[in-house]
């Protein structure tokens, strides 16, 4: 589980990482889910980040590691087997909490042909699952977590990183599409069982500082009693409360948040859309809204 301890920098989405670590699962994670990914010493570096494991008697009996940013531990000690999960959100942390350039909405974002759609949704709602299926019918994935809109343009900038699926999730999606790549799946976290998927090279590939304007904000509802699949439209205004009350950093940019969600609903169709957990149809209706 251990190894000599390990720097490494890297590309997660667009910022780029100092990582130290001697955590042989978060190692490998990186290896499987970043390919690629390497960047030189020279690169300026977003975040500084260490995954360590707890000292102390920890190290012996139910060890655990921790996050560390900056010489801040921002969350609890989690279980060792839990280490490249918590670096997945330790990473979703830093963006959120740091990058005040852009309005940052708690969304997943996909692109295709140039039209970008946003789709919030609470946990259960099927957005991440509804998203890596878009991602593997041809859409680019932005995020499955983070919607990054640029606080002067209202336009959406790229993010991409691993696909993080919940418990039923994981099996849906290897179903769906067979040479899918996942890391390990790992149980009993605060979550329930987690694993990341690979996002598709149309997504690591699209140069970064290619943004696109927000065509559609989706609210996707998943519903397996559902007997109607369906998408209605629904008001601006109670769109632009749902996406303000699912910002990170709304109230911290104060005008200039509201300006800025402002712009893209001036130009974005806003819809519910009720499914009930067919993927090919969940598709189908999210591409009707474009």
């Amino acid at each position: 589980m251990l190894r000599k301890s390990k720097k490494i920098n890297f590309r997660a989405g667009r910022f780029n990482i100092n990582l130290t670590t001697c955590v042989s699962s978060v190692l490998k994670g990186i290896d499987l889910l970043y390919p690629h990914s390497k960047i030189s010493q020279k690169e300026i570096i977003d975040f500084h980040i260490n995954i360590k494991p707890v000292p102390g008697i920890r190290h012996y009996i139910k060890p655990q590691v921790e996050f560390v940013f900056n010489s801040i531990i921002p969350f609890h000690p989690l279980p060792i087997d839990q280490a490249f999960p918590l670096l997945e959100w330790g990473l979703n942390w830093c963006v959120s909490t740091h990058c005040h350039q852009f309005l940052i909405i708690h969304a997943a974002i996909l692109e295709k042909n140039g039209s970008a759609i946003v789709m919030p949704g609470l946990p259960g709602s099927g957005k991440s699952t509804l998203c890596a299926a878009l991602s593997l019918r041809g859409w680019r994935i932005f995020s499955d977590e983070l919607t990054l809109i640029d606080t002067t343009t209202g336009l959406a900038y790229p993010n991409p990183r691993p696909v993080s699926l919940k418990n039923q999730s994981i099996d849906i999606i290897k179903s769906f599409e067979k040479n899918v790549v996942f890391s390990e799946t790992v149980h009993d976290t605060l979550k329930g069982s987690v694993a990341h998927m690979l996002p598709n090279k149309q997504s690591t590939n699209f140069y970064y500082e290619q943004s696109s304007e927000i065509k559609s904000v989706i609210f996707p509802k998943y519903d397996r009693e559902a007997t109607n699949n369906e998408v209605n439209p629904i008001s601006k205004g109670s769109t632009f409360l749902k996406l303000a009350e699912n910002s990170f950093n709304y109230e911290v940019l104060g005008k200039e948040g509201f300006t800025t969600l402002s712009k893209v609903l001036d130009n974005a169709k806003c819809y519910e859309m009720h499914y009930d957990g067919c993927l090919e149809k969940g598709i189908e209706l999210v591409e009707s809204t474009l």
